[in-house]
């Protein structure tokens, strides 16, 4: 399933080239703001913290878009540009939330990380630890914010709850994710993350939550299966058609095909 998942992501990315390199454009103009509005405000720290905040709001939307558009792309659709307003509608308050539930987190992780490694009794390095697997739980969960978004709902503590649950369900998948999409994000640096980017990254894990939700689907139609008996085979067969018998030969040079 993992390597029809990324052939999947692929496929779909180069299909919608233009669309994909056009979000990442988006992408770095809401990374310049985020990283220059600061320096305009650094002489006054008010400003500057209120700037900071601004920027992170719009990354955090623009994703929550993004994301919505690439969850059709995801689904073999064609998303225009135009329907960036209604996917803007739909996903602007659960990714306001997002934003907060973030800031907060990182502040709080900012503070503590300093204070228990500085503790020089037991408490210190057992609330260090602590915390370490805990930021690394909430990273690890937060992949499937913006895929259960777009795909599943728009509810703020619910989108917390099933990220956390398929987090639980799917560790080892997880951290696969997790490590596909640092390898997409070190390949993007010799494009200056034009491509493949942040939006294929967006692409890459509603792609897997669009494939991982079939295991879901089968087990409720038949309960009584275990979870490493599911036919995958079976499962992603109308996919695999979609896709076709493609390959990256066949991509660059068709007439040797």
């Amino acid at each position: 399933m993992f390597g029809f998942l990324i052939k999947k992501t692929f496929f779909d990315m180069w299909d919608n080239l233009f669309r994909i390199v056009a979000l990442n454009l988006g992408f770095l103009i809401s990374f310049a703001l985020l990283i220059y509005l600061p320096l305009l405000f650094q002489n006054n720290l008010i400003l500057f913290y209120l700037s900071i905040f601004l920027g992170l709001l719009i990354v955090f939307i623009y994703t929550g878009t993004a994301s919505a558009l690439v969850k059709d792309i995801s689904d073999y659709q064609n998303p225009q540009f135009k329907d960036i307003f209604k996917c803007l509608k739909a996903t602007l308050s659960s990714s306001l939330f997002f934003t907060l539930i973030n800031i907060i987190f990182f502040f709080l992780i900012y503070i503590a990380f300093p204070f228990y490694s500085n503790l020089k009794n037991i408490l210190g390095p057992l609330a260090f630890s602590l915390l370490f697997w805990f930021s690394i739980i909430w990273i690890l969960a937060s992949q499937y914010f913006y895929p259960v978004q777009s795909r599943l709902d728009r509810s703020t503590p619910k989108i917390l709850r099933k990220m956390f649950l398929l987090l639980l369900d799917n560790t080892l998948f997880s951290i696969a994710l997790f490590i596909g999409t640092l390898i997409i994000l070190a390949l993007s640096a010799f494009t200056a993350f034009l491509l493949p980017g942040i939006a294929s990254i967006l692409l890459w894990l509603n792609e897997a939550l669009k494939l991982r939700l079939y295991k879901y689907d089968y087990l409720e139609e038949h309960p009584d299966t275990k979870k490493n008996q599911i036919p995958w085979d079976v499962l992603l067969i109308e996919d695999r058609e979609k896709i076709g018998k493609r390959t990256l030969k066949g991509m660059i040079f068709p007439w040797k095909e």
